[in-house]
């Protein structure tokens, strides 16, 4: 029976195209009925290119906008370096079609609008009904399937909001500035239509303490690195929003609620925090690690030992420096050492990637 594959995002699409590419089709289930938007803040490093390139996907062709440099700023104080790779910038609702089209065009059997509630006997239970099949991979993101839950986050709600400001879009044209302030962390980048991105995590008492969203954004352009989109238009009627999101979460299970071998992908298996900028990387090659294990007849628990090595260390390396940056203090001595040492940004960027091995070029 063809693998069941849960979700139609980076790493859903990724596994289900090199699955089929080796021969291996799976059923892949996508609870959206068309594309759209999705909390995250597209920024596509080296890797992340590299393996969309492997998929038959041209981030360029569809849009993407590059992104040369990164800006650090914490009221006042902003450092700014060259990345040591070339990244990208697009937005989800292009690039998870694109993905999802080129999944179909080789084979992928792609149901759109059909939400899985949860994982049962040996299949799933749908909004369309009992599904049954092979080997089941879990890539639902940042949304948890009955049965398969990961541990709750802290307190923290995570917010995006498109923006059209030409100044401020030409100001940053190549760069990703992310922003620390007292609560959370923004990021800021172009995309693809002369929009802007901006994406952030927050901490919930002091959002709820706010009052929401509109009084969160005349907080947010006080902060200097913010203050330019004083003047953009926003492009949502509303933020996109999502709360408890398990920044640091590290798969170790490798079987469902009842037992059955289950294959986590991207944010179901590994977490890794927003500013690292590292998220989409992790997804896409989950997906083709699970793909490449799975049609040379490894099982999930090999595949998933296989990438909690991979994925461990720099998402320990990145929770602890979220954990300098939520602190004045640690911020202060981040910045300092960041001013001080030439290269530091770029070290820091290297420590946080997850490199693919070369075999996963093509299944």
């Amino acid at each position: 029976m063809p693998p069941i594959l849960i979700g139609g995002g980076l790493a859903g699409a990724a596994a289900a195209i090199d699955l089929a590419r080796a021969g291996r089709a799976p059923l892949l289930l996508e609870r959206e009925a068309a594309p759209h938007d999705k909390i995250c803040g597209e920024f596509l490093s080296g890797e992340a290119v590299a393996a969309l390139a492997a998929l038959g996907c041209d981030a360029r062709r569809l849009g993407a906008v590059p992104i040369t440099r990164v800006e650090l700023w914490s009221g006042f104080r902003h450092v700014a370096a060259r990345l040591p790779f070339a990244a990208l910038s697009l937005s989800r609702r292009v690039l998870d079609a694109a993905l999802l089209e080129q999944a179909a065009a080789v084979g992928v059997d792609v149901k759109r609008g059909v939400a899985v509630r949860a994982l049962a006997g040996d299949g799933v239970q749908t909004s369309a009904g009992a599904v049954r099949g092979g080997p089941i991979l879990l890539a639902s993101g940042k949304h948890d399937v009955r049965g398969a839950q990961r541990p709750a986050g802290p307190d923290e709600i995570g917010l995006k909001m498109y923006f059209t400001a030409p100044a401020l879009h030409r100001q940053l044209a190549g760069r990703v500035r992310v922003v620390f302030f007292e609560g959370g962390y923004a990021g800021l980048q172009p995309v693809e239509g002369g929009r802007l991105n901006l994406c952030l995590l927050v901490d919930g008492a002091r959002y709820r303490a706010l009052g929401g969203w509109p009084a969160l954004q005349a907080e947010l352009v006080t902060e200097p690195g913010l203050a330019p989109l004083a003047d953009a238009e926003s492009l949502l009627a509303r933020p996109l929003a999502i709360s408890r999101v398990p920044y640091g979460h590290l798969a170790h299970a490798t079987a469902d609620g009842h037992g059955r071998p289950l294959w986590r992908l991207g944010d179901q298996a590994a977490v890794i925090p927003s500013f690292c900028g590292d998220g989409m990387a992790i997804a896409l090659e989950s997906g083709r690690l699970a793909a490449a294990m799975l049609a040379g007849g490894a099982d999930a628990g090999a595949y998933q030992a296989a990438l909690l090595a991979r994925t461990r260390r720099p998402v320990r390396l990145a929770m602890a420096a979220l954990a300098a940056a939520r602190h004045p203090v640690g911020r202060w001595a981040a910045f300092t050492g960041l001013t001080v040492v030439p290269g530091a940004i770029g070290l820091m960027a290297r420590a946080t990637r997850v490199v693919p091995p070369p075999r996963l070029v093509s299944v």
